[in-house]
């Protein structure tokens, strides 16, 4: 990332629902967290994301963010119902008028809508990084891999992708903003 680029975080999914039974939730929730007051105190936006589907409708219990996370007066949150943040959302028409060129990633799930996020905005010639130790994901029935190995997958497949003029990169919550 150049130094004159415009970054936000992207805190994706840190709900109720879809953050219960995931691998390492506590701490990643605590990473998210650190995250979100690093980001704060850095003067760089933080962006909310929140999922909605027929399981999961809006304002409902498991709906809410995760007790522990709460964004701040005027911090922008952003509705989706499909995996990729970008998709059918206002994300990349805020990130335009904000100027953000790259962004953070963090929440959940990992081989879901962390994924596909990632892949959203590279493909939308943003520059992404992935906060490594600040998503999970769920075991899930029938999956050939484990959450721990879905974050290790994804953790890897942001350190080697890359299109014309943009890359994703993984950082630490502790290496956050750096």
């Amino acid at each position: 990332m150049a130094a004159c680029d415009a970054t936000a975080l992207l805190v994706v999914d840190a709900q109720n629902d879809i953050m219960a039974g995931t691998a390492l939730r506590e701490k990643t929730i605590a990473n998210i967290a650190d995250c979100v007051g690093r980001a704060r105190a850095a003067g760089i936006p933080v962006v909310w994301v929140q999922h909605t589907d027929e399981g999961m409708p809006e304002a409902s219990g498991g709906w809410q963010i995760v007790e522990g996370l709460s964004p701040a007066p005027g911090e922008p949150i952003v509705h989706k119902a499909y995996g990729d943040s970008f998709a059918e959302t206002e994300l990349q028409n805020l990130f335009e008028r904000a100027g953000v060129t790259h962004f953070f990633l963090c929440g959940a799930m990992t081989d879901a809508c962390i994924r596909s996020t990632l892949f959203g905005g590279l493909y939308r010639g943003y520059g992404v990084t992935l906060v490594a130790d600040a998503h999970t994901t769920a075991d899930r029935d029938g999956a050939p891999f484990t959450a721990l190995q879905a974050i290790g997958l994804v953790n890897m497949m942001a350190e080697y992708s890359t299109l014309p003029g943009v890359r994703s990169q993984t950082t630490t919550a502790a290496e956050f903003p750096g």
